[in-house]
């Protein structure tokens, strides 16, 4: 029993190894859409917080449209937390949003106030 599961521990391993990162980019994303996220997203300028999106289920790499190249940002849906207390409030509305991988700092993480 020991040596099957230890087997098959290794059988997927390799697996995952041999997948390029894009692959299992694309195979976490699906985990992550399977089990739903809080995702916060907080956009920074000049080191301070000028934006942040609450309720968010995934952020995105936007492909090219003529093929399977990776453009160059990242795109979501999310409700804009103007008061930013990690809380839809009346008002705050879904939006959608994307964020370049270049000019904008960010960071994704989930809802510490989520349960």
């Amino acid at each position: 029993m020991r040596k099957t599961l230890l087997l098959a521990f290794i059988a997927i391993a390799l697996t995952f190894s041999a997948c390029t990162q894009e692959t299992q980019n694309k195979i976490g994303r699906s985990i992550q859409n399977w089990t739903g996220t809080n995702g916060v997203l907080d956009i920074y300028m000049g080191g301070k917080l000028v934006q942040r999106f609450i309720g968010i289920d995934k952020l995105t790499t936007a492909t090219a449209t003529n093929g399977t190249e990776s453009r160059n940002y990242r795109y979501g849906y999310g409700y804009l937390d103007t008061n930013f207390n990690y809380k839809r409030d009346d008002g705050e509305k879904k939006l959608y949003f994307e964020v370049s991988n270049f000019s904008t700092p960010y960071v994704f993480y989930e809802n510490p106030g989520s349960k």
